[in-house]
Order: structure tokens, then C-alpha cells, then sequence
């Protein structure tokens, strides 16, 4: 009987093993199988060709990963206008990086020099781009001072290297950011190897440059369609192959990364709060008045008692304090880090410089029509398809230039780049979620939001009589005469109401000039997008893909 038993168990620990080993081939050998299908994906023969081996995105250069949540937006601790500029609303934002410090002049200066290695201003076609990326350098100028030194020196000189840069308007900052995309994305594609190695150095030129969008639509057409440039497949081991498929990088591939753009004003408050540090379980234990803890400007900690976490004038004729240890550090701006970061690792979210988001100002944050990662502003485009069916590359020759209001002139966008238009019926036709290209005015601002609205009565796409926008702001205007000359038109009604208008846009956080008042990150004001001062700047943010976070969950002991 015990030799029976003994039997029918190494029976049963065999059979166990097969099992386990047949079950195991299954799995490994359904590794790369589709589960819609069954097919195999990555068939070295052809087929489906998918990243299977993606893990996470890759950090870029110079940001934090800012968790997304909830937060109370719009609430600050001390509210001495009792206006409806502030509107405590609740907000979800979603998961996005943000830089660690605000950009700085050698940012910046790295930015103008691209520009002119490959715009050369000598050129007709180019003259305008460098010059229209240029900080506006005389905001440091004041009638009763003397600022000649910041004026000078400010942007360029080795000393204010690690400043943060100013004299930079709204849409000069929109641009950057676009560059910065690109050059990121170039460096990515040259590390994966499928860009010829150093070529945005020595081949970038003109017309013959990198545009993410472009590579992702048109990539034979990238550097001017240079073949030697633009390699099939990574280093080029499928060029021999005339007909090898999937052999650039795009969107499946996993590596290139989001564009960098600004931040929405949710999502610079949400930051600048960093009320994660107050977190509780689901709570938040007290309600932050600046982006660090405690109703304090001064540091409470021992080691640090005393010193002051930000920069921002004290009072009527004091920038910084006396001259000591209880000095703030700073007559104007200060090099970033300076201060200690918030509970993100985010430097600088109150004080040093104000910062420009992407939102269009309105005296009220609509919540009611979203509260998920609100932003006001969208204009939605699509890329110019030219007479051959393809998308329309900008050249030297039909580069778009804008003219301020200022009488600034920008380039709208750089050769090598696709030409864009606005969505038109074939993206908005019985679409719910939204109807046009421009919705700036949405719910606020447009015809059917003023008084003068009649339901029923009025024709689709009917323009509003200029004595009846909701927003009766100056219009000022600048053309040029046949002869090149710059014209402007001042508005110089005195009927005007309002200085909003859809050219306005929010900026956030106290600077050097700014009382502590303006260090609450609920805090927000407008300024023209097209102007410039010495106490905005700004820094760039990237959306999140996939996971909300990098760390799993853990319930506290």
C-alpha cells in the first residue's frame, strides 16, 4: 500500500511539472502575440511594428515631474479687493513636468544664438526672425533712475548668466518653447540613431532644419529632404532596403517627447501651491499662503531661522532689506536656486520674477463648463495641405510675419516647419465637444454671452457691431504703407470700459517688484501679450503620457 502511495505521488509531481513546463512555453512563446488577434507583433517579416519594450517617458531636459490632483483654485488667504478675480473653484490636474527653475538668460542666449547660425539676419528672406526673438532690453529703464547697468548687461553679460530672463513677451516665450521642442527631439532622434550624427550643428541651415511635426508627417522632407541627414531606420540599417516599412521613428516609437509649451494658469497655481506637502490620506490639512509652509516670508527652521524664501520688495523703497544676513539677497532678480524649493522641487514659484501661463484673461474661471485641467485659450489648427496633396513646408520664401500692436514684427512660425491653418467643417461637424477653431471667447466673450444676444433672431456666424462686444477694449492697429512704412492707429476713444480682451493673458506669482501680497499663488493679473516688462519671465511645461505617477501606491503603516 505505502509503495502504491508512493507511486501515484511522483505520478501526480510529474504530471504538475509538465504541466508547468507546457504552461510556460505558452506564455513565453505568446510574448509578443496580440491579444486581438493572436498574430505576432515585431515579425521580423513584416506586419504589425509596435515599442512593446516602453517602460516610462523619459524626464527632458530641465524639468519635475509635478504629480497631478486636486486642488481649490483661486483661493487666496488674504482677499483685500473682494473682486471677481479670484473664484475659489475646485480643479483636477491632470499628471505634467514643469522646469525646476524659471529660464534664464543663457537659456535664452542659446536660443538667439540658433537663431542667427541658421537665420542669418543678413538674408532678406530671415532679417526678421532674429530680430523679433530679441528681449525688449530697455524695460529696465525708468524716467527718475538710473538702470543704464541692467539695460547693457542684463541679458548677455556672464554675471546674470543664472537670471531669470525678462523683457520677454507672451508670444516670444510661446516661440521658445516651440524651439525648444524641436531642438530636444532633434538631440533624441541623433542619440536613437536616426539622425546623421552632429548634423544640427554643422547642416542646420536655412531652409534645412528640424521640425518634430515635420518629421512626424513629412520626415522626407526634414532638412530640406536630405537623405544623408535623415537615415532610414536607426544608424540606417534598412536604407538598402527600397521598400522597408516603419523605418523613421513616430509617435509608436516611444521616443519623442511632448512638445514644451506653458503652463495653464491650473496648472502653474497647482504647482506653485504644492499642497501636497499638507496632504493628509484624501485631505489637505490647512490651506497654504505662499508656496512654502507657514503664514511667514522668513524661514522658521533652525538652521535657516530668520532668512527670508523669496525676493520681493518689503516695502516703499525697500527691495531687499538692510545690507546683512537679513537680506534677501537681491536688489532685482536673483540667480535661480537661490531659495529653497517648494515641496514639487520647484524654485522660485513665488518672487525673483512673475511668470507668463497660456491663458487668455477672464475675470472668472469658468468651472461650470470644465473642472479638468482647465485652460482658456485654445485655437485649434491643422496642417496646410499644398496643391500636391501633401503638407505645405515653410520656406525662406513664404515665411509669415505678424506685426504687433506694439510694432514689433515675429516670425509665426520658422521654415522647415508645416504651414498652419484653422479647423474648418471636416473637424467640427456635429462634433459636441467643440464647433470652431477659435474658442478664446467661449462662454465669455462671445456673441451669444453678451446682452445683446437674441436668441432665434440672430444668423449663425453674424458678426457683433463693435458698440456691443462684452469686452469693449482699445483696438489698436499697425499697417504698413506701400512704401514699407510702419503706420499706427492709437485708439484714442475715450468710451472705453475694459482693457480685456483676447490678447491678454494671465500672469502668476510675485516678483522682485511685487509686495508680499502677490506671493499667494492663487494670486493672478493680465498683461497685453505683445508687451514686455522687467519683472515677467517665464518657464515651460510638458504634458504627462501614461501613468499618472512613477511610484506604485503604498498604504502608510
Amino acid at each position: 500500500m505505502k509503495v502504491n502511495k508512493i507511486m501515484a505521488l511522483k505520478l501526480m509531481l510529474s504530471l504538475a511539472l509538465v504541466m508547468g513546463f507546457t504552461s510556460c512555453s505558452k506564455k513565453s512563446s505568446s510574448k509578443n502575440a496580440s491579444s486581438a488577434t493572436g498574430w505576432k507583433i515585431n515579425d521580423k517579416k513584416g506586419g504589425f511594428q509596435y515599442n512593446s519594450k516602453f517602460k516610462k517617458q523619459e524626464t527632458a531636459p530641465g524639468l519635475v515631474l509635478v504629480e497631478g490632483g486636486t486642488f481649490t483654485m483661486g483661493k487666496v488667504q488674504d482677499d483685500v479687493m473682494h473682486d471677481w478675480n479670484n473664484t475659489p473653484n475646485q480643479q483636477h490636474v491632470q499628471s505634467f513636468y514643469m522646469d525646476e527653475t524659471e529660464v534664464t538668460n543663457l537659456m535664452y542666449m542659446e536660443y538667439l544664438d540658433w537663431l542667427k547660425r541658421v537665420f542669418d539676419p543678413e538674408d532678406e528672406n530671415y532679417k526678421n526672425i532674429y530680430e523679433g526673438a530679441l528681449p525688449d532690453t530697455l524695460v529696465w529703464r525708468n524716467r527718475l533712475g538710473y538702470n543704464e547697468t541692467m539695460t547693457n548687461n542684463y541679458l548677455r553679460h556672464p554675471a546674470y548668466a543664472n537670471y531669470p530672463v525678462v523683457g520677454v513677451n507672451w508670444i516670444q516665450a510661446v516661440e521658445f518653447s516651440k524651439w525648444r521642442t524641436d531642438r530636444v527631439n532633434e538631440g533624441v532622434l541623433e542619440r536613437e540613431g536616426y539622425l546623421k550624427r552632429d548634423a544640427k550643428v554643422l547642416d542646420a541651415k536655412g531652409d534645412n532644419t528640424f521640425s518634430t511635426e515635420t518629421y512626424l508627417n513629412a520626415p522626407t522632407k526634414t532638412y530640406g529632404g536630405n537623405e544623408e541627414i535623415v537615415l532610414k531606420g536607426q544608424r540606417g540599417r534598412l536604407a538598402a532596403k527600397e521598400d522597408a516599412k516603419n523605418v523613421y521613428a513616430q509617435r509608436t516609437s516611444g521616443i519623442i517627447l511632448p512638445e514644451y509649451r506653458l503652463p495653464t494658469e491650473a496648472e502653474w497655481e497647482y504647482a506653485a501651491a504644492a499642497d501636497v506637502g499638507n496632504r493628509e490620506y484624501n485631505l489637505y490639512r490647512g490651506q497654504k499662503k505662499y508656496p512654502w509652509k507657514g503664514n511667514y516670508t522668513r524661514s522658521g527652521k533652525r538652521q535657516t531661522k530668520g532668512d527670508q524664501l523669496a525676493n520681493f520688495k518689503q516695502g516703499k523703497g525697500d527691495y531687499g532689506g538692510i545690507a546683512g544676513w537679513t537680506d534677501d539677497g537681491a536688489d532685482i532678480t536673483n540667480v535661480v536656486k537661490y531659495y529653497p524649493p517648494n515641496d514639487f522641487g520647484l524654485y522660485d514659484m513665488a518672487g525673483n520674477v512673475a511668470e507668463w501661463v497660456a491663458d487668455v484673461y477672464r475675470p472668472i474661471v469658468d468651472d461650470e463648463a470644465n473642472d479638468f485641467n482647465y485652460y482658456r485659450g485654445n485655437i485649434y489648427m491643422k496642417n496646410k495641405i499644398g496643391e500636391d496633396g501633401k503638407a505645405e513646408i515653410v520656406t525662406g520664401e513664404n515665411i509669415a510675419y505678424d506685426t504687433l500692436a506694439n510694432g514689433k514684427i515675429i516670425a509665426r512660425n520658422f521654415p522647415g516647419q508645416i504651414a498652419q491653418v484653422p479647423v474648418d467643417e471636416k473637424e467640427t461637424y456635429l462634433r459636441q465637444n467643440f464647433d470652431k477653431s477659435d474658442n478664446r471667447n467661449y462662454r465669455d466673450g462671445d456673441k451669444q454671452s453678451t446682452r445683446y444676444y437674441d436668441f432665434g433672431n440672430s444668423e449663425e456666424g453674424e458678426k457683433v457691431d463693435d458698440s456691443k462686444r462684452m469686452y469693449d477694449s482699445p483696438k489698436h492697429n499697425v499697417t504698413t504703407d506701400s512704401l514699407g512704412n510702419m503706420v499706427r492707429k492709437y485708439d484714442k476713444s475715450s468710451k472705453r470700459t475694459t482693457l480685456i480682451d483676447d490678447n491678454v493673458r494671465v500672469y502668476k506669482g510675485g516678483s522682485w517688484r511685487d509686495r508680499a501680497y502677490w506671493l499667494d499663488p492663487a494670486q493672478r493679473r493680465y498683461f497685453p501679450q505683445d508687451m514686455a516688462t522687467d519683472y515677467i519671465g517665464f518657464r515651460c511645461a510638458m504634458s504627462r503620457v501614461g501613468p499618472k505617477s512613477d511610484k506604485k501606491k503604498k498604504a502608510r503603516n
